[in-house]
């Protein structure tokens, strides 16, 4: 009963944020007025309610392609402003206001509204996948340096202190060096991945590799702290109406050793827009799961992914009792048991933009890795990288 309560506690605290206290400080600097581009289904989650409890951020604009639409959006989620129409994107960058841009917009855009934000000044929070290709990354990320602006890869996940606790139990030593790591993020048919899905559109950067993939690969690179010497094996589920779409991907790949002249460290990654029913009609569920093997035993992670709502770190170590641990919180630092990944993620964000030191980073190098291994699994798989970018960023 207690444990239904906590979940029930935390999902509601989630969805219903309580607002920061208005507390008077004459040496504050402004709150960050944020501008989102593009009106998203994941907007809402993974920025509109993590800022209604940040005191040092503020909703300011939206922009979307539907005048009505980027309307909507703004008065249910209590933004200042809004900008629609085809030059809807570029009025909101333009908005001297706006200090930090969230583009949640399809993979294959965004390159190019990446780099017009960040070449209007403003800091960019992106989601994930960086882009379609490494080469797009580094470019971004170049660009952002030169313009002395924050930009950070959103891989929400790694700010929370569930995975950053499983990192801990395999650096301290506890389980001994480590032999083995998986991980798996996969959805069941009619989850995602529809035919009018923006993730199934290959000029948009469409593939369960480039969406729920990129998760499974960032997470074992991380528990491993190293990226991966090798590509083994990497086999595809191709879309019918798309063959240059997966709708699925497992990938072997080793890691060199943390141990010199032993075997390599083996991984096996899985993503899966379309599990198909069991016996044809009872459905799946999602899977978001890691299993790490150690020398001297074993950790199993239930819901890596979004372990605000509930998660579990399983540890087994050879000869002795398991135990199962479950953590919300940092001790002694910033959070409340009921902060989402996403919450986390933009504490982070405004302390690096306030030049604050944050509690972790997901840094250039990182980002620019992860797509670099993608587009090696894609090579692998027979299907390529996503295309690149066209688009040009004017010289002055």
């Amino acid at each position: 009963m207690f444990f239904i309560f906590g979940v029930f506690k935390r999902v509601y605290a989630v969805s219903r944020p309580p607002h920061p206290p208005n507390v008077e400080d004459k040496d504050a600097s402004p709150p960050l007025k944020i501008g989102i581009l593009g009106a998203a289904a994941i907007a809402p989650h993974a920025l509109v309610l993590p800022a209604k409890s940040h005191p040092e951020v503020e909703l300011y604009a939206v922009a979307a392609r539907d005048i009505s639409r980027a309307e909507n959006f703004a008065k249910k989620h209590g933004f200042k402003k809004w900008y629609g129409g085809k030059d809807g994107y570029q009025d909101l960058l333009d908005d001297p206001a706006v200090d930090m841009v969230y583009n949640p917009l399809p993979n294959g855009l965004h390159y190019e509204w990446t780099m017009k934000a960040l070449a209007s000044g403003k800091h960019v929070l992106l989601e994930k996948p960086s882009g379609n290709t490494a080469e797009e990354t580094r470019r971004m990320f170049s660009l952002a340096d030169q313009k002395g602006l924050v930009l950070l890869e959103a891989f929400h996940y790694r700010f929370h202190p569930a995975i950053q606790r499983v990192r801990a139990i395999i650096d301290n030593g506890e389980l001994g060096a480590i032999k083995e790591v998986n991980a798996a993020l996969t959805l069941p048919k009619g989850m995602a991945g529809n035919d009018n899905d923006i993730r199934m559109k290959y000029d948009l950067g469409g593939g369960a590799m480039m969406d729920c993939g990129c998760y499974p690969l960032s997470c074992v690179r991380y528990l491993a702290s190293s990226n991966p010497t090798a590509v083994i094996s990497a086999t595809a589920v191709r879309y019918p109406r798309d063959p240059r779409i997966d709708t699925g991907t497992t990938a072997n790949l080793t890691f060199a050793s943390s141990k010199p002249g032993e075997e390599p460290v083996r991984s096996t990654i899985r993503c899966d827009f379309a599990v198909p029913p069991r016996w044809g009609f009872i459905p799946h569920w999602p899977e978001l799961s890691v299993h790490a093997v150690c020398e001297r035993g074993s950790i199993d992670v239930f819901n890596f992914v979004m372990p605000v709502i509930y998660h579990s770190i399983t540890v087994r170590p050879d000869g002795d009792v398991p135990r199962t641990e479950r953590v919300y919180t940092f001790e002694g630092g910033k959070g409340e048991e009921w902060w989402s990944t996403y919450r986390y993620q933009l504490e982070a964000f405004v302390d690096k933009v306030k030049g604050r030191t944050p509690q972790t980073w997901v840094s250039r190098e990182d980002s620019i890795a992860n797509m670099e291994w993608i587009e090696k699994i894609y090579e692998e798989s027979g299907l390529g990288s996503r295309p690149q970018s066209t688009y040009v960023l004017p010289t002055a």
